[in-house]
């Protein structure tokens, strides 16, 4: 079943308003801009950074799993999760390799001394992938040899480490900021907003599968 046939179907069990918050909503989302996260391991941390991107607008989250399978915490996700589109990765190169191949810059979150403030990206440059890496040790040197840009947070305290979700947290609300004043075209295409649309609805309608499964007979 098409896409489009699915909303059709699906908005009937809906609420008007519900609809207008869900079609707001999906105006919003941008692939322009997304994430990666190599290895985090604290599943509040985790949570906590989805939580921030379906804040912010941002669609993709991609998750590199080498040595820390990605965990979710309930309690601090507040069901984010469903709205986002997650792409699990075995390995940075995986990753790398898709991103690229989809069109994103690898910018990578390090304290380097090449490493350039966050404000001096060059967001007219093109898409991009903002990789943060896991708690103790940071976005690993594999990761940041093959990342095309690094950034860092400016800090001007005793501490030069953020928790991943703070920065998560500053860097998105910071760069979608300056993306919606830049005038970039962040909207997805009308194909990605049907697909989320159809399945966004079949989240929100209980028993959709057996709807849709009646409508097909």
């Amino acid at each position: 079943m098409q896409e489009e046939e699915i909303v059709r179907i699906l908005k009937n069990y809906v609420t008007e308003m519900r609809c207008d918050k869900l079609e707001t909503i999906l105006a919003q989302r941008t692939r322009y801009l997304t994430v990666l996260l190599e290895d985090i391991f604290q599943p509040q941390n985790a949570s906590a950074v989805l939580r921030t991107c379906d804040c912010f607008g941002v669609q993709d989250v991609h998750i590199i799993e080498t040595f820390n399978p990605y965990q979710i915490n309930p309690m601090v996700v507040k069901g984010a999760d469903k709205w986002l589109t997650l792409h699990k990765h075995t390995g940075y190169a995986e990753a790398v390799s898709q991103l690229r191949t989809n069109g994103y810059r690898i910018v990578a979150t390090s304290l380097r001394e090449d490493s350039k403030p966050l404000h001096e990206l060059d967001l007219s440059k093109g898409k991009c992938a903002i990789v943060f890496g896991n708690e103790h040790r940071g976005v690993s040197d594999e990761l940041l040899n093959e990342a095309d840009e690094h950034v860092q947070i400016q800090m001007y305290g005793f501490t030069q480490s953020l928790n991943i979700s703070v920065s998560a947290g500053i860097a998105l609300h910071y760069l979608t900021g300056e993306l919606k004043k830049s005038g970039i075209n962040l909207s997805l295409s009308e194909t990605e907003k049907a697909v989320l649309q159809a399945q966004w609805l079949q989240q929100s309608v209980k028993k959709s599968e057996l709807i849709l499964h009646r409508f097909i007979k």
